[in-house]
C-alpha cells in the first residue's frame, strides 16, 4: 500500500469530492443558487412562537403598548427573515417565478397576513389537548410541554406557506417538528380546528389526509396511503390516496387508516386497528379481546 501524508490523503479526496458528479448536476433543483438556510428557518419558527404565545416564549409585558411594541419588533423580523429565504427558496422553481423577489416580498406579506388565523386557531389546538388528558393541570403546561403544540405550529405554519405557493420551506418546517417530536405531518394535509395528538411519537399524517375538526389521534396513528398509481414513466401520481377524517373522531394508539377511505363523524377507532375501507358515521372499530388458552408459562 502506497503510503501518503494526511496533507496529501486531504488533498486528494478533496480534488474527488470538490468535482461535481453527473448526478449531483442532476439533483441540483434550479441549476444552483443560494437555498434556504435551516438554520434561519429554525429562528422563524421561534419568532412565530413568540408572536402566537407571548406570555410563554417573551417576557410578558403588563403594558399592552409595550406588548404591541415588542410584537411589531418580532414580526418585523419576521417578514425580513421570509422574505430572503423565500426568495432562496424560489431557486428551487426558477422557471415558474420570472420576478423571484417580488414573488418573495409577496408571498412573505401574505403569511403576516396570516398570523391572526394561525394564532386563532393554534388555541383550539391548545384547548383541544387541555380538554383530552386529565394529566394535565393548566394551559400553560400544554403550550410549553406538549409535543403536539410544536408539531402544530410548525404544520399550521407550513400549510399557510403551502398555499401561498413558497415552495420546499414547508416540507423543512414539518420535517423540523418532525425531528424534534416524533409526529410527522406533512403540510399538504388539511387539518380542522380543536386538533389534538396524545403523546405523539409515531403518528403520520399524510399529504392528501382531510381532517376535520375536534379530531383526537394517540401515539402511533397512521393515516397513510394504502397504495399510488404510476405513470408511464414509472413514477408515483400524486392524487388523493390518504384518509378523510370527519369531525368528533377519536382514534387511538397503533391504528392505521390507510386509503382514501372516509372515517365517518362521532366514530371511535380502537388500538391496534388495520382499516382499509370507510366506516358510517358513530362507528365504534375494535379489534377483539385477547382470549386466554390457559397457563403460558410465565
Amino acid at each position: 500500500m502506497d503510503k501518503k501524508s494526511p496533507e496529501e490523503t486531504l488533498l486528494h479526496n478533496t480534488r474527488i469530492l470538490a468535482d461535481r458528479l453527473p448526478d449531483e448536476d442532476r439533483m441540483l433543483p434550479g441549476g444552483s443558487g443560494q437555498f434556504p438556510s435551516v438554520e434561519t428557518l429554525k429562528e422563524v419558527i421561534s419568532l412565530i412562537k413568540a408572536v402566537m404565545f407571548p406570555d410563554y416564549f417573551d417576557k410578558q409585558r403588563e403594558s399592552s403598548t409595550l406588548r404591541r411594541y415588542f410584537i411589531g419588533v418580532k414580526i418585523e423580523q419576521l417578514y425580513t427573515l421570509l422574505d430572503k429565504e423565500i426568495y432562496h427558496a424560489l431557486q428551487f422553481n426558477r422557471n415558474s417565478y420570472p420576478e423571484p423577489q417580488l414573488s418573495a416580498r409577496e408571498m412573505a406579506l401574505g403569511f403576516i397576513n396570516s398570523l391572526p388565523t394561525i394564532k386563532r386557531t393554534l388555541y383550539t389546538d391548545v384547548e383541544a389537548m387541555f380538554n383530552n388528558d386529565p394529566a394535565v393541570d393548566n394551559y400553560g403546561e400544554v403550550i410549553l410541554c406538549y409535543p403536539v403544540i410544536q408539531a402544530m405550529v410548525n404544520y399550521r405554519v407550513a400549510h399557510s406557506l403551502l398555499h401561498l405557493g413558497v415552495p420546499i420551506i414547508p416540507r423543512i418546517l414539518t420535517e423540523l417538528a418532525h425531528s424534534v417530536t416524533g409526529i410527522d405531518i406533512h403540510p399538504g394535509a388539511e387539518i380542522g380546528e380543536y386538533f389534538a395528538i396524545d403523546h405523539g411519537t409515531g403518528v403520520v399524517i399524510g399529504e392528501t389526509c382531510i381532517i376535520g375538526n375536534h379530531v383526537t389521534l394517540y401515539q402511533g396513528v397512521t393515516l397513510g396511503a394504502k397504495n399510488f398509481s404510476l405513470d408511464s414513466n414509472g413514477h408515483p401520481v400524486n392524487v388523493p390516496r390518504h384518509p378523510i377524517i370527519e369531525d368528533n373522531v377519536t382514534i387511538y394508539s397503533n391504528s392505521s387508516i390507510l386509503g382514501r377511505i372516509t372515517v365517518g363523524h362521532d366514530s371511535i377507532i380502537g388500538g391496534n386497528i388495520w382499516l382499509t375501507s370507510s366506516v358510517p358515521p358513530g362507528s365504534r372499530i375494535l379489534q377483539q379481546k385477547a382470549v386466554t388458552t390457559g397457563d403460558i408459562g410465565i
